[in-house]
């Protein structure tokens, strides 16, 4: 068996000095989420995150797989057939007609060229077929004929857990193409396997009978004995009513919202309506909460998020009881721990994925955001819904036929048989796991695989970034694409200028070509050697930096040139576009060149490969620094250049981007230490003003900002005063009493500096 904190460690490694695709599982409750988060904020590599659904998207903070790979709903057959078929009312696509799909605009082109690492959660859900669709598009937009395009895969998921959806009249004809449904039938898979690792430790169970009965589940062992363990907490009558605190787990929407209905109704108190905040474009479909939050006080309610700030109050799945409730507050109260707590909106954000023109980085760009109290009714929730989530005490009702799987994701939900309530006696027939997935479970690789393989894979990852570094022949074919685009047909006339300049740099590009191709043959040769001698692969690493650096960086800097130069010209759009193409290509390499350096001296120092060591101030700023110094050159020689039109300047657009580090609240501070208004905050960061309002009386609470900064003295004082005699939890006495003289705005931010 893996050692999990071993099969985490290796598996960033993997990500990070390898470019062998991986599986990664575990059972419910061993971390794969937090692994994941951990990935994605310390890899080098550029990272696009996919799911197959919107929700799961959102929960793994990605993009779907149609939208991102520009997939019909259809399904794949992978045959060159050159038309769609239609089998009984069913349409399938092949490797022709599903080409006419790949037309896609300029960002989203460059985002799939510059892929590095492609994150695939929720891969139980996975169809095959669709996986060889994603193999097949990534290999034709990307001109590359390796798996995936050369991408690096990581698959994560339980494949226990949710499968994928294959109806009938599909399967009739998919059944001649694929063994089975799963993401691991896919030809692609057969023929090159992931690596399988599993995360072993259970961090949400600690009882070790209840996790010997949850393994016999899930392996298809359970026994008598552990039948008859369970049904000891059968309870037919429990009163969910007079036991606070339990959640019903059923296997039906209709069952779950028919509970929630009823007992809300019971609730002899006031119904109060929040709605979600919604700005920008957030489709209906990823919505992950309803958008009408309707509550009572004494309504039990679940959080379907972890706290994010350092109280940890609360996590997803908790359950609490609403104690107040007004317009603008909502106070949960958990009995078993006697507090209460406030809870404030949470901000969910629909992105895409785009390429930074500076850094040639994948970067995630926010299109849209929900915003929403993450908390909904927990009276009842279906099996489906409940994945992710964890429960102190549930009651289960399992007197349906269950999905292969899903009585073990019922089950291990809960952190132990303590808090178990069984509706009905459960019965052995119904509850098997999917065979071929337990078979497919016997790939999981051992430790020694683990060792042998990272060793072996670190040595083809180097190689293989050195080799690429230097293989300039698409490059080099743009710059020939650019001399003939701008060929003048009419011989009779004089050349055209720019297939003259172009012509001269195709030149200088070609002059590297030879170069480059002699030293990647002799890393092919020093790589092919049993014992690799890295400390003189270094040697020859940095004496190749020094031959070619100075020349890329000369072909970099005329082309910025010539792009300042183009882009003031009128019926110039076309040249430019070719220009900007290929500078993105030509400063890409550049920065390549750096980043294997860097790789070379980290490998040699015997550090870990990682975000921080795969880059430097230098690589940066190195296309900002350029792009500055060349404009002002530009307008140094150019004084009385008269533009006639507006310049075409890509770099004008600003673009509101996900920081990848900082909390939510954090960007905000920042973008308030530079004086930028309330208002410009929230339309920069595609939230409401009342969104960016909270995070002021958050920082004010934090002690970052000063109430001083937000509030004139004498208001300050009418608030002191008004809050003298106040000693409630909520706002709602105060406001009733001094009604439009404090918004709740001020009220709040007064209430946080007390507790500062």
């Amino acid at each position: 068996m893996q050692d999990s904190t071993a099969a985490a460690a290796y598996t960033l490694q993997f990500i990070n000095q390898t470019q062998r695709s991986i599986f990664l599982t575990g059972k419910a409750g061993t971390g794969k989420t937090t692994l994941l988060r951990e990935i994605i904020s310390t890899t080098h590599k550029n990272t696009v995150v996919v799911a197959p659904t919107g929700i799961a998207a959102l929960n793994a903070g990605g993009v779907t797989i149609h939208s991102m790979f520009q997939l019909p709903f259809s399904g794949f057959i992978p045959t060159n057939n050159n038309e769609s078929l239609l089998h009984e009312k069913v349409k399938f696509e092949t490797k022709w007609t599903l080409q006419r799909h790949f037309k896609m605009n300029r960002i989203k082109r460059a985002v799939i060229r510059n892929m590095d690492l492609l994150v695939i959660d929720e891969v139980s859900m996975l169809r095959a077929d669709l996986l060889d669709a994603i193999d097949f598009m990534l290999q034709t937009v990307r001109k590359n004929t390796q798996p995936f395009g050369g991408v690096q895969v990581l698959f994560i998921g339980d494949l226990l857990q949710l499968p994928p959806v294959v109806k009938d009249e599909e399967w009739q004809t998919l059944r001649k193409y694929y063994q089975g449904k799963f993401f691991f039938h896919a030809h692609v898979i057969q023929q090159y396997p992931p690596l399988y690792i599993e995360l072993d430790k259970i961090f949400r169970q600690t009882d070790s009978r209840f996790i010997s009965i949850l393994n016999n589940l899930r392996n298809n062992e359970i026994t008598a004995a552990d039948v008859a363990t369970l049904n000891q907490y059968v309870q037919p009558d429990f009163d969910l009513k007079k036991n606070e605190g339990y959640i019903t787990l059923t296997t039906h929407n209709h069952k779950a919202d028919a509970i929630n209905k009823e007992a809300l109704q019971e609730l002899k108190a006031k119904t109060v309506s929040f709605e979600a905040r919604i700005v920008g474009d957030f489709p209906e479909k990823m919505f992950p909460l309803e958008a009408t939050l309707q509550l009572k006080v004494g309504a039990q309610v679940m959080f379907v998020k972890n706290d994010a700030s350092f109280d940890k109050n609360f996590f997803n799945g908790k359950m609490g009881i609403i104690k107040t409730l007004n317009t603008e507050e909502i106070h949960v109260h958990f009995p078993e721990e006697n507090k209460t707590i406030e809870v404030e909106r949470f901000e969910w954000q629909h992105i895409k994925y785009t390429v930074n023109n500076l850094t040639k980085e994948v970067e995630e760009e926010i299109l849209g955001t929900f915003i929403h109290f993450p908390i909904k009714l927990a009276w009842a929730i279906t099996v489906h819904k409940s994945q992710g989530l964890t429960f102190d005490k549930a009651a289960l009702d399992v007197s349906n036929v269950f999905l292969p799987g899903q009585a073990y994701v019922a089950f291990s939900r809960l952190r132990s048989l303590n808090g178990l309530i069984l509706l009905s006696p459960l019965r052995m027939n119904g509850i098997s796991n999917d065979e071929e997935v337990m078979k497919y479970a016997l790939h999981k690789a051992s430790p020694e695989i683990l060792k042998q393989s990272l060793h072996l894979e670190t040595k083809n990852f180097v190689h293989h970034y050195l080799v690429t570094t230097f293989d300039w022949i698409n490059l080099t074919q743009e710059w020939r694409n650019l001399v003939y685009s701008n060929q003048d047909k009419n011989e009779t006339s004089e050349k055209n200028p720019m297939e003259i300049w172009a012509q001269k740099q195709l030149l200088i590009m070609e002059s590297l070509t030879e170069p480059a191709t002699k030293f990647i043959q002799q890393l092919h040769v020093l790589f092919r050697k049993e014992a690799v001698d890295l400390q003189y692969i270094l040697l020859r690493m940095q004496a190749a930096y020094d031959y070619f650096k100075a020349t890329l960086d000369n072909l970099v800097e005329t082309l910025l040139y010539k792009i300042e130069e183009v882009q003031r010209k009128k019926k110039s759009k076309m040249v430019y576009e070719e220009l900007i193409a290929l500078e993105e290509l030509q400063t890409k390499a550049v920065l390549r060149l750096m980043k294997a350096k860097l790789l070379m001296e980290t490998v040699c120092a015997g550090k870990t490969i990682s975000k921080e060591s795969m880059t430097s101030p230098e690589i940066k700023e190195y296309a900002a620094t350029k792009r500055n110094v060349i404009q002002e050159q530009f307008k140094t020689e150019n004084k009385n250049l008269l533009e006639e039109e507006e310049p075409l300047n890509r770099y004008a657009a600003l673009k509101t981007t996900k920081a990848s580090k900082k909390t939510t609240v954090e960007i905000t501070l920042d973008l308030w230490k530079q004086q930028i208004s309330v208002a410009e905050i929230a339309e920069m960061r595609k939230l409401t003003v009342a969104t960016v309002e909270m995070h002021l009386v958050k920082l004010i609470q934090s002690k970052h900002i000063a109430i001083a900064d937000l509030l004139p003295d004498d208001k300050r004082e009418e608030l002191s005063e008004a809050f003298l005699k106040h000693t409630e939890e909520s706002l709602s006495g105060l406001k009733e009493t001094h009604g439009e003289k404090f918004s709740w705005f001020e009220l709040k931010m007064f209430k946080a500096s007390l507790n500062a």
